[in-house]
């Protein structure tokens, strides 16, 4: 039987001007799980490369480059799962963290547990050897940019919808 990776770069309409680096960036995540299988690694290790590819790409918003919180910061959840023996672990609301999916995987191989959040899954992260990086590391400039529109489209809607009263 052949491997087969397939990778998921977002479900939004891409701007003409992005559509290049997608495309170039599903293709280069599908590689990095695909060698991984192919120099003998498991079908979990293909999943958490591929998944550590799309973190580290600002072109999708699944680590490095994600959509920002309220506060300005990086906020991600992950979640991996073993076909084979449908553990899982996962994570939420992690700050600091450029790779989540290794976290998660790190709670389905280390822990009791199925799903850590916020400082908790930071504080594990820790003990496990995950590094945490600077908030900036994460941002992005087209991120800030989107979340200062963001400001003005919230007075906005809420204008529109509380003017009669």
């Amino acid at each position: 039987m052949k491997p087969v990776i397939v990778v998921h770069g977002g479900a939004w309409a891409i701007p003409d001007d992005m559509a290049k680096a997608s495309v170039n960036g599903v293709k280069s995540t599908a590689t990095a799980g695909f060698l991984a299988m192919k120099r003998g690694g498991s079908a979990l290790d293909a999943v958490e490369l591929a998944v550590r590819a799309l973190e580290d790409n600002p072109t999708f918003d699944a680590g490095h480059g994600a959509v920002l919180n309220t506060n300005g910061e990086v906020e991600l959840d992950s979640i991996i799962m073993d076909g084979r023996t449908l553990a899982a672990g996962a994570v939420s609301s992690v700050k600091n963290i450029a790779n989540p999916v290794s976290l998660a995987r790190a709670v389905m191989e280390k822990t009791d547990h199925i799903m850590l959040t916020d400082r908790g899954a930071n504080m594990f992260a820790e003990s496990v050897g995950i590094p945490a990086v600077p908030t900036n590391a994460l941002v992005t400039e087209c991120e800030r940019t989107e979340r200062e529109k963001a400001k003005y489209y919230a007075v906005e809607v809420k204008d529109l919808f509380n003017s009669q009263w």
